[in-house]
């Protein structure tokens, strides 16, 4: 029997769902789409460098994730920052008397100052919801059982079970609710569509609004499947600990310091997936791609129109009729592997 040729495609680019628009990366090119309130498309060309290409050494098996988790926060950031800017958003209100006197003070590095206040905030309310209070609602189920048997104690397993089947039921019923908002619904939709061009383009199919509306709009490196992947590999990572005679603040410190390694785990479990589609990979996804019936929606036209043009922006040897419209290529940190771009930035 012939032996089947890889698909050299798979993980060649991946990107993220912004206001109004995609974005895409390929190597160091990223490609940022926008469509206005006009209906015309803007397009922002840049360089994102990561940390990883400039070191090799940081390219050591779970390192990699973690610097990888950090770099893709920063790009995510960056590219709403970038689509907000783009759609005009931060013009359309009047300044109040305060953020006149932090945009005099600060100059034009508001907006970083800005997305990294809310980069830090966000990393601690994750912490807060999906580490600190599971882990408080299994301490409080082992005391609830001790009253009701006399002193005993749930076995440290369990608990670490019961924690982490909590944070997986914190982050459904969260990206539920998000869902119901119009707004998030609507970048669900160009998530849709960001996948479905991704798949067109991995399939080998030329890249049209028609081929793109036939294929998947789930994907086994979506941002979604690394959050629950990594909420699962957390029950197992974990479980070593000793709930009945470790300190409660040993436990918590030793959850929190497990987080890049969990990281680390996760992101070559999806890379794996996604280079190497089997029947176990499939099945060991399958959780991520159900999420992914809330975190992508179908998409219309439109929107799988303004993933195509991001995907041939940031591709520009393979689609060199975007070369002529490109603008100049602007220079960042971040992510830049050779053939480990997630479907998703998030």
């Amino acid at each position: 029997m012939a032996k089947k040729e890889k698909n050299c495609r798979l993980g060649k680019v991946g990107g993220q769902a912004v206001l109004e628009g995609v974005m895409m990366r390929s190597g160091d090119n990223v490609a940022l789409a926008v469509r206005k309130d006009d209906g015309s498309i803007e397009i922002k060309n840049s360089k994102f460098v990561s940390v990883r290409k400039k070191h090799k050494w940081t390219n050591i098996p779970l390192l990699r994730g973690c610097i990888n988790m950090v770099e893709m926060l920063k790009l995510s950031y960056g590219t709403l920052s970038d689509s907000m800017d783009m759609l005009g958003i931060d013009e359309t209100e009047d300044e109040t008397k305060f953020e006149k006197w932090l945009r005099k003070v600060c100059g034009d590095k508001l907006m970083n100052i800005i997305m990294g206040i809310a980069m830090v905030l966000s990393v601690v309310l994750s912490v807060g919801l999906f580490v600190l209070l599971p882990n408080f609602i299994a301490m409080g189920a082992n005391s609830l059982y001790g009253h009701f048997t006399a002193g005993n104690v749930l076995p440290s397993f369990l608990q670490n079970v019961l924690a982490g089947v909590v944070r997986i039921i914190i982050f459904v019923v969260y990206m539920m609710l998000t869902s119901l908002m119009p707004d998030i619904r609507r970048t669900f939709e160009y998530h849709g569509a960001e996948h479905k061009t991704v798949a067109c383009y991995e399939s080998g199919m030329e890249l049209t609004v028609e081929n793109s509306r036939k294929c998947s709009r789930f994907h086994p490196r979506c941002g979604t499947s690394f959050i629950f992947v990594m909420l699962i590999i957390s029950i197992l990572v974990t479980a070593f600990i000793n709930w009945n005679t470790w300190p409660k603040i040993a436990i918590m410190l030793t959850k929190i310091a497990m987080l890049p390694v969990i990281a680390g785990v996760g992101f070559e479990f999806l890379m794996l997936a996604g280079k190497y589609p089997n029947a176990v990979t499939k099945f060991l996804s399958l959780p991520g791609l159900w999420m992914q019936r809330i975190t992508t929606q179908e998409p219309d036209d439109s929107q799988l129109e303004i993933a195509i043009i991001a995907i041939k922006n940031a591709m520009p040897d393979e689609f060199p009729e975007v070369l002529e419209a490109a603008e100049p290529a602007e220079e960042a940190d971040g992510e830049a592997s050779e053939g480990e771009n997630g479907c998703d930035a998030q």
